[in-house]
């Protein structure tokens, strides 16, 4: 047998499912609920489905690997060896498999689901992953950071607005088992989960949906919920496309992964954890954002669709932990028309930065982007920030256009009247880092319903954009379905 074919047969046999006979196509399987994508806001409306109704069929199919068997090759301190396949972004546990595990408790940022729900529904809902999460928590009860005043006030006293709420940590380490945990639960209570299949095209029957599979398998389902996340940006509009589904543009945000000395920003971390802030430029009054913050962290690259961007985590245990803190910095960008393809926008740049990367992360000195210089490995060997990802000593500003650049100096300028030592010669950015949101789908009622049976949660519906709220559509989904 073909090393390839046998390794898909362990793989499906690890997840409980029956291995498919060589060159055969087996019978379409049949499910009330097919759930495309194994991320949170999959999971948990699983999850809420078994819940109130254990006897429906579901299977859950995502295009990366089993949580258990995602595991980046790269390492700590390699280069992003371009796997075919990210295990950063994708498989079960999704994109937030290996984040910091922040789990924001509330509607202040991380989505706009308060705004389509309203805030009282919305906490609701966020209530409800949390009671999950503390069910299949078994490292003991998470830490929550509370908000605190005085630091708003100080932000609003230096022209910044810090978008403060309650925020749980669980760590990368505690949210991967967390997710461990409830993967394995769904399975026992007879989900079927299957890895490895990327979904390319719906098509409509008259007893529901045939879901066809790049593997060439097919799947045949009542209802469908679309949980992609934002690597499934692609799927979302060709599905939308192909049932006349109306979608306009949200925005991009691009910018930088910005890494210094954890104890710079340590009067916020230690308090609040994850410092959000906004700020509005003064050359351009575009609004930059800092957020995803990471204390004691690592940079990490991602590997989305062939371009290799920056993004950061970092873990709950004391061992663990770096001397370092990193947080991105992005410039939001609001294209009008006729202009309608912002996401393939920001992957230019990211790409632009790959080339002169060598096919990978960028990394610049703050000192040396204000002075004009690249750097280089000389002085990114003498820098008293050591990186935590190995990236190419470069220069960022050929990569970034002119107005994104200046609105990031500004911005780090800006945070360093609130945490001094921001702009310190030493600081160290990363380029590129990319969040799209460009593709919002016109929904058919408040249930998040595409076309009769086929509804989309988490950061694929262009709502969400963390964790917390990704979830709670997914419960939410959940109940609209099971009401219905």
């Amino acid at each position: 047998m073909r090393p390839d074919l046998l390794c898909k047969k362990i793989i499906t046999a690890l997840l409980g499912c029956q291995p498919k006979e060589e060159n055969k196509m087996s019978e379409t399987a049949k499910y009330d609920v097919a759930i495309i994508g194994g991320g949170i806001g999959g999971l948990m409306a699983a999850y809420r489905l078994k819940q109130k109704n254990p006897s429906v069929k579901i299977v859950i199919t995502e295009r990366g690997n089993t949580l258990e068997n995602r595991h980046c090759p790269a390492g700590k301190n390699s280069a992003c060896v371009h796997c075919k396949t990210c295990s950063i972004t994708s498989g079960y546990a999704g994109a937030g498999a290996f984040s910091d595990g922040k789990f924001n408790l509330g509607t202040a940022y991380g989505g706009t689901l308060g705004e389509e729900l309203g805030d009282d529904r919305a906490n609701f809902y966020i209530n409800e992953v949390d009671n999950v999460l503390n069910k299949y928590c078994t490292s003991g009860i998470p830490k929550v950071y509370k908000s605190n005043e005085a630091l708003k006030l100080k932000c609003l006293q230096n022209n910044l607005r810090l978008l403060d709420m309650n925020v749980k940590h669980l760590g990368t380490d505690n949210n991967y088992l967390t997710m461990q945990n409830l993967i394995n639960a769904l399975f026992k209570e007879g989900v079927n989960m299957l890895a490895f299949y990327d979904c390319e095209k719906v098509e409509k029957t008259d007893g529901g949906y045939v879901l066809h599979y790049k593997n060439g398998e097919k799947i045949e389902a009542e209802k469908i919920i679309i949980a992609t996340g934002r690597g499934g940006a692609n799927f979302v509009s060709d599905f939308c496309r192909s049932f006349g589904v109306h979608m306009r543009s949200n925005y991009v945000d691009i910018g930088v992964r910005v890494e210094m000395k954890d104890i710079i920003w340590k009067e916020f971390s230690d308090q609040i954890y994850e410092p959000k802030i906004l700020y509005k430029t003064k050359t351009f009054e575009d609004r930059c954002r800092m957020f995803c913050f990471n204390k004691g962290g690592l940079v990490s690259a991602e590997n989305n669709k062939g371009i290799i961007t920056a993004n950061g985590h970092s873990f709950a245990e004391a061992d663990k932990k770096t001397d370092n803190c990193n947080f991105a910095i992005l410039s939001s960008i609001r294209f009008t028309e006729p202009f309608d393809q912002p996401t393939e926008y920001a992957e230019s740049i990211s790409r632009l930065a790959n080339m002169i990367g060598k096919g990978g992360v960028l990394v610049q000195r703050f000192g040396d982007l204000v002075r004009g210089r690249r750097t280089n490995d000389h002085r990114l060997g003498q820098n008293t920030v050591v990186p935590t990802l190995k990236a190419t000593a470069g220069d960022i500003s050929l990569a970034l256009p002119h107005r994104i650049l200046t609105n990031i100096i500004e911005t780090i300028y800006a945070l360093d009247r609130v945490a001094p030592g921001t702009a310190n010669d030493d600081t160290l950015l990363y380029g590129c880092e990319s969040k799209y949101y460009s593709i919002r789908p016109e929904f058919m009622n408040d249930s998040f319903e595409l076309i009769d049976g086929v509804y989309i949660v988490g950061d694929g519906s262009g709502i969400c954009r963390g964790l917390s709220q990704s979830g709670a559509m997914g419960i939410y989904v959940a109940d609209c379905m099971l009401d219905k």
